[in-house]
C-alpha cells in the first residue's frame, strides 16, 4: 500500500502549535523543508499573500488562523472575541480572491465560534473541533475523487499535469499505483513559481510514479508526438456554467488538448454556486515583477516589464468531464454534482 508523499500531509502542509500556525514553506520545498512560523492571523494572511502556500494550503492555514483570533482574544467579553473573529475572517478571506476556499473555510468557522459563544463553550477549542472534523471528511472526499478519477487512467497511461493539483493528484496516483497500474507523469513547470516542478513532480515522484518535467511550453509538441493521453489539472473555482478557473497556463493546454483530441479532466470539489459565470469570478493579477524572477533570481532583462494574470478560464467545450469527489460530470451539466 502507498503512502501519502511529505507535502500532501495535512500536518506538513500547516498545523497549529500553541497559538502559533506553522506553514510548510512551499517556495522552496524540496530543495529545502523549511516552516514558516505565524505568531498571529495577519502573518498567516501575509505569508498566504507571499506564496509560502497555495491550493488546498492557504485554506487550512487560513482555518487555524481563526482559532489564533480566538486564541488571542481568549481573555477579552464575548464581544471583543466575537470582533476579533470576524476581523481575522475579513481579512483572511481578502488574502487570494479568485479560489473562494478560503472564505467558505473562514466563514464557516466564524460562525461555528459565535455558535460557540452563545453556548459558554472554549471557541479555540470548538474551532479546533471543526477543522479536525473537516479534515477527515477532506481525506474522505480526496479518496472518493480519487476512485472516479483512476477510473479514467489505463494501465500504462502517460499523464500530463499543471501547476499543483494537490490532494487530487496525489489520491489519483495512490488509487491507480494501488490497483496495480503503471503510471507515467509529464508536469509542466509552471512558472514563475515552478509549482509543476517542484511540488507536484516531487510528490509524484516520492510515490514512485515515472515522473518527467517539460517546460510550460512544451505540451502541444509531446501532444503531436502522441506521448500524452489525458491531461488532468486542478480547478480553483468551477462556476454552474462549466468554466474551469486555474492557474494561468491551463487553458493553452486545454487547447491544445482538445486539438490533438486528448481528454481534459479537470479536478473539483463542487463547482461554487455562488459563480454562476466566469463573471462572477475574481482573476488575481499579482505583481507584475513576479514574472521577470524565478526562484529569486531575475531571468528577465531590465528593460523589460512584466505582467501576471495568476488564473484564466476554460470554456466547458475544452473540458473533457469535471472530476468530484460525487463522480464524473459533464461541465455543461456542473450543477449535476448538487443532485448527487
Amino acid at each position: 500500500m502507498n503512502a501519502l508523499p511529505f507535502i500532501a500531509r495535512n500536518e506538513n502542509i500547516a498545523r497549529y502549535e500553541d497559538g502559533n500556525v506553522v506553514i510548510l514553506d512551499r517556495r522552496v520545498y524540496p530543495f529545502e523543508t523549511a516552516f514558516v512560523i505565524c505568531r498571529t492571523y495577519e502573518d498567516v494572511a501575509v505569508a498566504i499573500e507571499a506564496m509560502v502556500t497555495q491550493s488546498y494550503g492557504p485554506a487550512l492555514a487560513a482555518s487555524y488562523g481563526m482559532v489564533q483570533a480566538a486564541h488571542q482574544s481568549t481573555k477579552g467579553s464575548r464581544d471583543k472575541i466575537r470582533l476579533e473573529l470576524e476581523k481575522a475572517c475579513a481579512r483572511l478571506s481578502a488574502t487570494r480572491p479568485t479560489n473562494n476556499l478560503i472564505r467558505v473555510k473562514v466563514e464557516h468557522l466564524l460562525d461555528a465560534g459565535k455558535q460557540a459563544l452563545s453556548r459558554g463553550q472554549d471557541v479555540e477549542e470548538a474551532l479546533l473541533k471543526e477543522i479536525g472534523l473537516d479534515l477527515a471528511l477532506g481525506e474522505e472526499r480526496s479518496t472518493a475523487l480519487g476512485n472516479f478519477a483512476a477510473g479514467l487512467i489505463s494501465d500504462g497511461d502517460t499523464i500530463l499535469t499543471h501547476c499543483w493539483p494537490d490532494s487530487s493528484i496525489v489520491y489519483t496516483a495512490l488509487t491507480v499505483l494501488n490497483q496495480g497500474k503503471k503510471l507515467k507523469a509529464f508536469c509542466s513547470e509552471t512558472r514563475p513559481y515552478l509549482q509543476g516542478a517542484r511540488l507536484t513532480a516531487d510528490a509524484l515522484g516520492e510515490m514512485g510514479v515515472d515522473t518527467t518535467v517539460i517546460t510550460d511550453n512544451m505540451p502541444a509538441a509531446l501532444m503531436s508526438r502522441g506521448m500524452i493521453d489525458s491531461f488532468f489539472a486542478g480547478s480553483d473555482r468551477v462556476t454552474m456554467s462549466g468554466h474551469v478557473v486555474n492557474k494561468v497556463g491551463t487553458l493553452q493546454v486545454a487547447i491544445c488538448a482538445h486539438t490533438f483530441g486528448i481528454p481534459f479532466y479537470a479536478f473539483v470539489y463542487g463547482p461554487d454556486r455562488d459563480a454562476l459565470t466566469p463573471e462572477d469570478v475574481v482573476i488575481e493579477e499579482r505583481d507584475p515583477n513576479e514574472v521577470l524572477y524565478c526562484l529569486g533570481k531575475r531571468t528577465a532583462t531590465t528593460r523589460a516589464k512584466g505582467y501576471y494574470p495568476a488564473f484564466d478560464i476554460t470554456p466547458p467545450q475544452y473540458v473533457s468531464a469535471l472530476v468530484t469527489d460525487r463522480g464524473v460530470f459533464s461541465p455543461y451539466a456542473a450543477g449535476d454534482y448538487y443532485k448527487v
